[in-house]
């Protein structure tokens, strides 16, 4: 992306995407990990923004018990089925299931779906230095609590790292109380502190302090799943080819716009995830005119 050389983040604008558009020769392989016992539906969900986006494989890593039914439910995309704990979350145990497959993936999306906080920090540290030396990695919901739990995971992925926080995530991961959370100078320090571009509520940041905001988003996607779109949209143009914070500003628009041309069918607050998903190739296709 372009630099801004002032302080106030550079506006996110179709003008600007235009300006650095993704190249559409890349199509790589993106990876889900996520899908534990009590929320399988997360991964399908980011695994399907990935492709809108233009990823070109999906695999979506998920508890076995879950393998089967999205391997149906998504039909685009290898599913892996991974051992639970106990209580259902996703250990590091699962880490040995994908020996074969991390080799392979260019881009690997890490949190929809997990549960536990400890578990995933486990699965984190067998994770991590699994990953291909050239992979990207997203990390979205729990993975990110385990990483304000365990800050030195994020030192093998420099340069290589997003994160996707929302407000409550944020502020575990700069130590702070959610009501302290401000979007620009919070997303500027957790860049800097993981040396990572940072998504947060439409704030771009990179760890060297430039920063972008987007302003089309609004409260109907602060819903169920949102989230989980927004990581996949990410992962999605990481495998075309993108840079971490030309990712972060596509995906960050696109989903924004995707919400707001949902809202004279469904209101501002009655809009569902899955629909955003539906909704993302009509944007990029305007966008890529």
């Amino acid at each position: 992306m372009p630099p801004n050389s002032s302080p106030d983040p550079a506006p996110i604008s179709p003008a600007l995407l235009r300006e650095t558009r993704i190249g559409t020769d890349d199509r790589g392989t993106v990876l889900v990990l996520g899908g534990a016992r009590t929320v399988p539906g997360a991964p399908a969900l980011s695994g399907t923004a990935a492709l809108r986006a233009g990823a070109g494989t999906l695999q979506l890593a998920v508890s076995e018990r879950h393998a089967g039914a999205l391997g149906v439910s998504v039909p685009e995309s290898s599913v892996f089925g991974l051992p639970e704990t106990d209580s259902g979350a996703i250990g590091g145990d699962a880490v040995d299931r994908l020996a074969d497959v991390l080799p392979g993936a260019g881009t690997v999306v890490v949190g929809p779906g997990l549960t536990g906080a400890e578990e995933t920090e486990d699965l984190l540290r067998r994770l991590v230095p699994a990953i291909a030396p050239d992979a990207r990695v997203v990390l979205d919901a729990f993975a990110l609590g385990a990483l304000s739990r365990a800050p030195e995971l994020a030192e093998p992925l420099s340069g290589r790292l997003v994160l996707t926080p929302n407000r409550t995530e944020a502020a575990f991961l700069d130590d702070c109380a959610e009501e302290d959370v401000d979007d620009l100078e919070t997303a500027i320090r957790i860049a800097e502190r993981y040396d990572a571009v940072v998504l947060l509520f439409g704030v771009v940041a990179e760890p060297d302090g430039r920063t972008w905001r987007d302003g089309s988003g609004h409260i109907g996607l602060a819903t169920s799943g949102s989230g989980d779109v927004l990581a996949g949209l990410t992962g999605g143009f990481l495998a075309r080819g993108a840079d971490l914070a030309q990712a972060a500003c596509w995906a960050t628009h696109v989903h924004a716009v995707a919400g707001q041309r949902l809202i004279p069918d469904t209101g501002r607050t009655g809009l569902l995830a899955r629909e955003l998903v539906a909704e993302i190739p009509r944007v990029i296709a305007e966008l890529e005119r």
